[in-house]
């Protein structure tokens, strides 16, 4: 089971490093798509199938629509995401440190996983102005806030709403520019 949860730890920083990388709407939905993935693996090892199923459907739906959008590029690396990559390294470092050698007690990979996915996620919230970018990231930073919330309480209560606040967050509408 350790070696699952090692898996499902690097698919998550892999995941939100595509997100934190991805300007197209492929990109992203490949990003939110692998995040899901660790972080429902995640959340089957430490409370269950039905909590993980939650976190599936949410983090599916949300990778859907971006991938069902109009712009139909990777957009992965753009020029000028040098600081996005070092931010990808540093969090995956930081967030590896923490959860290993500060923190005691069992599910280091949980712990990594959260603070990976809410690290990585926090930082592309607050350095982009695409909407889509955004929904998508505030849409997988409440999915991790679902799994860290497994760390204590073993209720399936926060599973569900994350899932219904990444469904919910995709709906909000585009802004279209004003050409007039």
């Amino acid at each position: 089971m350790a070696v699952v949860a090692a898996i499902a730890a690097l698919c998550a920083w892999v995941g939100g490093s595509l997100l934190v990388l991805s300007d197209g709407s492929r990109g992203i939905a490949a990003g939110v798509g692998v995040a899901t993935l660790g972080l429902s693996v995640i959340a089957w090892q430490s409370t269950g199938f039905v909590p993980a199923l939650a976190i599936l459907v949410g983090g599916a739906v949300v990778a859907l629509q971006h991938q069902r959008s109009e712009d139909r590029r990777w957009g992965i690396m753009p020029a000028g995401s040098t600081p996005r990559l070092i931010l990808c390294v540093a969090i995956g470092l930081v967030a590896l440190w923490v959860a290993a050698s500060v923190t005691l007690g069992t599910g280091v990979a949980q712990r990594f996983v959260v603070l990976v996915v809410v690290g990585l996620t926090a930082g592309r919230i607050l350095t982009t102005q695409q909407i889509r970018v955004v929904t998508a990231a505030a849409a997988v930073l409440a999915l991790a806030v679902a799994v860290g919330a497994g760390l204590g309480a073993h209720s399936v209560w926060p599973y569900f709403v994350a899932g219904l606040i990444a469904c919910g967050v995709t709906f909000v509408p585009t802004p279209r520019p004003n050409v007039a």
